[in-house]
């Protein structure tokens, strides 16, 4: 260990948390900001999948999941997961709120290293759920689950990785997360678009995916969590010591593979379903379903699990998504299917595939059933499962009741069909003003519109507008000349713009054309700027003879 321990403290056992060397901290803390990365990847994915009038709103609800999610993780998140207290039960721990050591703790490398990678995952968790509500949601109201939504997860991580937790005393394993992160956030993204109701008139033509945004940035935020989930895994180790490193190895490849088989069911479930065509959202959430399935015991499997792992992980995805159509619960980027379903078979997976690795004591000793462990460890994971989606749903739900006595949680109609982008963050995207404007003139007659009126569209620079409309102006009541021009736009300023006349061609052509008859003969003369261009023609009964003469 790196650090001194005094007397007293030998006498204490050390929590498995903060039994880190200078090497596993070097480690962890670089796969926690590696996984930071990937709430690049969920906005991108997120806001690809909704209206362009919406991306915005989504985005920043993604910065909001780190604020707000982390702040709240900071102050007692951390603490009821892994708090170090006489307090201490098998459900809930207490103890190191406000996460901040003292500055002679010989343990504050490990404590400080323990949040920061805790807490990518409490942010993570967090921002499934804001796929799911897309749209629709009230943006306050959204803050305050924000806020609040660390207690769906901090408890039931502690349940799992938590040295006290009574799943963990029980022996559940799960490595990275499929159950406290994505199992967690899936239930919960189901129990929010369930208590959200669907998009306006989202299913008036029948469970039909609605277009994408930005399929574009949807598969780009599909390539930066697929970077972010090797560090997600491979951290997993929590450090690189002893036979660590091997399995950090073990975890990358086996997350490749599995995702290697997911993205190619998901291709032939996409060609059969489409007959011949490749659905975009279909392949992004196959491969991201094949990457939650093999979270959970990603070092704990060989090659040909991790492929039907992975392989049955995205079908789960894919065939479920409709079916949650189905049931009338719009989720947008089907966090459901994804993270929920794909974490309840990545949990289960672990009680049939599992190894036991030695000689790490990840599995204290048990295996699978496939691999003649028994069936002891798939009931345990099993029993993990119920624990995790029953506390999940009714928290979320019991939270979202409450939040909606205070700030309603769906937004209001007319701001639904404006979009928020416009309504709560006064972005105006040019590229779809036309349908917004309508929407605008629709509710003019009932609400204030003038402070949407005056919004600018992204991209657009209302100063050069403004200065355009100007020279629109002098050019119709006389054709203006460039020096004036100048002088009027930039209030007789130089700015260095007397020049532009260089970056101009010559003045428009001027063409001027005589011909002239003489005894069957003719000539044309053009003349363009200073050059002049003169045509000798011969015509006679058999044709016309021309030479260019310049």
């Amino acid at each position: 260990m790196i650090f001194n321990l005094t007397a007293e403290q030998n006498e204490t056992e050390i929590p498995w948390l903060y039994q880190l060397n200078r090497e596993d901290m070097t480690w962890v803390i670089t796969s926690s900001f590696m996984i930071f990365t990937m709430q690049t990847g969920f906005g991108m994915l997120e806001s690809g999948c909704v209206s362009v009038k919406n991306e915005v709103n989504i985005m920043m609800k993604n910065v909001v999941d780190i604020v707000l999610g982390g702040l709240t993780y900071w102050i007692f998140g951390f603490a009821l997961s892994f708090g170090r207290s006489s307090l201490n039960n098998p459900f809930i721990s207490f103890g190191d709120f406000c996460v901040d050591p003292d500055v002679e703790d010989p343990m504050k490398g490990a404590i400080y290293t323990a949040f920061l990678f805790q807490m990518s995952f409490a942010t993570t968790a967090t921002t499934i759920v804001s796929g799911a509500m897309a749209e629709r949601c009230n943006f306050k109201a959204y803050c305050i689950f924000s806020l609040m939504n660390t207690l769906v997860y901090c408890v039931p991580a502690g349940w799992i990785w938590g040295t006290q937790g009574f799943l963990k005393q029980l022996g559940a394993v799960d490595i990275a997360g499929s159950g406290p992160v994505h199992l967690i956030g899936g239930t919960s993204a189901f129990a929010s678009a369930l208590m959200l109701g669907p998009r306006l008139g989202r299913y008036d033509n029948g469970i039909a995916p609605l277009p994408l945004g930005s399929p574009v940035n949807a598969v780009m935020g599909l390539f930066v969590l697929w970077w972010g989930w090797l560090a997600f895994n491979s951290g997993s180790t929590y450090g690189l010591s002893g036979s660590k490193y091997q399995y950090a190895a073990r975890a990358a490849v086996m997350t490749m593979i599995s995702s290697f088989g997911g993205g190619t069911v998901s291709l032939v479930y996409s060609l059969i379903r489409t007959k011949g065509k490749i659905e975009v959202l279909d392949i992004i959430n196959g491969v991201l379903g094949s990457l939650v399935a093999i979270t959970a015991g990603c070092f704990l499997y060989e090659g040909w699990a991790a492929l039907i792992i992975g392989s049955v992980g995205a079908l789960i995805a894919c065939v479920s998504m409709p079916l949650i159509d189905m049931m009338g619960v719009d989720d947008p980027v089907g966090a459901t299917s994804v993270h929920g379903l794909g974490g309840i078979w990545g949990v289960i997976a672990v009680g049939l595939f599992a190894q036991n690795p030695i000689p790490l004591d990840t599995t204290d000793g048990r295996s699978g059933l496939f691999e003649g462990g028994g069936w002891y460890l798939l009931g345990i994971q099993t029993l993990s499962v119920l624990c995790l989606t029953v506390w999940a749903f009714v928290v979320t739900i019991i939270m979202l009741w409450m939040i909606n006595k205070i700030v309603t949680i769906r937004m209001e109609l007319h701001m639904e069909l404006i979009g928020a982008d416009l309504t709560e963050h006064f972005v105006k995207h040019g590229q779809v003003y036309v349908g917004v404007s309508r929407a605008v003139s629709a509710f003019k007659p009932c609400i204030d519109t003038t402070d949407i009126d005056h919004v600018p569209s992204v991209g657009l620079n209302p100063g050069h507008d403004a200065k355009v409309e100007i020279i629109q102006g002098m050019s119709r009541k006389r054709r203006p000349k460039l020096s004036r021009i100048l002088r009027n736009v930039t209030n007789r300023g130089n700015f260095g713009i007397n020049v532009a006349r260089k970056l101009f061609p010559p003045k428009k052509l001027q063409r001027k054309i005589s011909i002239r008859e003489r005894s069957g003969k003719g000539s044309i003369t053009s003349q363009t700027g200073p050059r002049i261009t003169t045509i000798e023609m011969n015509h006679s009964k058999a044709g016309v003879e021309i030479a260019w003469l310049d």
